[in-house]
């Protein structure tokens, strides 16, 4: 498969959910968990998301996947929960016929690929996570006053999302990518330096290393 093109394909969740996946690159597959703002079409022309494709598809066979309810997956009456969402996974594991993958997890997507790899050791041959953390912002152990933090950046983001108000979308923006502008988010790849770190912590996982967990302080999104 060509890197200048990418081939999108649905496969079915076990409930049923149509979930759309999409692979490009040549090499040994790597599948590509990122976070739920994603969608396979935008994301390859995308100016932030581009360079990731780039660097990950460059040695690689990339596997990258829309979350069910998001991009070009199924949308209406969907069911959210991690173990649909780990549900998800397997179905574009077994969609796209590899069995043994080196694993690339970001963000919150590292919270649906860990029960994978407990469950499946045999498949994952190498393991990357970036910018996530153990447990999520909400969890039970959280303090309160990142409870109230989270609470109204979920507030925000709900009642902003529909919005065509640019502050809203200023305001996610610099929590993920917290030293550019709203310009240079749309006009330049901002992510690419760290796309290359992530590129190159793919082949430091080697068999005697085969995990690696990348963390950023300037990622005001997910505290570690």
């Amino acid at each position: 498969m060509s890197f200048s093109t990418q081939q999108i394909r649905f496969c079915a969740s076990r409930d049923g959910t149509r979930i759309a996946y999409a692979t490009c690159g040549a090499g040994p597959p790597l599948i590509w968990l990122a976070h739920f703002i994603h969608h396979l079409k935008f994301d390859w022309d995308s100016p932030v998301w581009r360079p990731w494709i780039s660097a990950l598809a460059k040695r690689h066979t990339l596997i990258r996947y829309d979350y069910r309810g998001f991009g070009l997956s199924d949308r209406a009456g969907v069911e959210f929960t991690f173990r649909k969402l780990v549900e998800d996974f397997e179905a574009v594991v077994n969609a796209s016929g590899v069995h043994s993958f080196a694993l690339f997890a970001m963000s919150g997507g590292a919270r649906v690929a860990v029960p994978y790899v407990v469950q499946n050791p045999d498949r994952v041959n190498r393991l990357v996570l970036y910018g996530t953390s153990p447990t999520g912002p909400l969890a039970a152990t959280a303090p309160p006053e990142q409870v109230e933090n989270m609470q109204v950046q979920l507030k925000a983001t709900e009642l902003g999302w529909p919005q065509e108000i640019p502050g809203f979308g200023t305001f996610l923006t610099s929590l993920h990518i917290p030293d550019a502008t709203v310009d240079l988010c749309y006009e330049r790849g901002c992510t690419a330096t760290d796309a290359r770190g992530v590129r190159h912590a793919l082949s430091l996982a080697s068999s005697a290393l085969p995990n690696t967990c990348l963390a950023f302080p300037s990622e005001r999104s997910a505290a570690f």
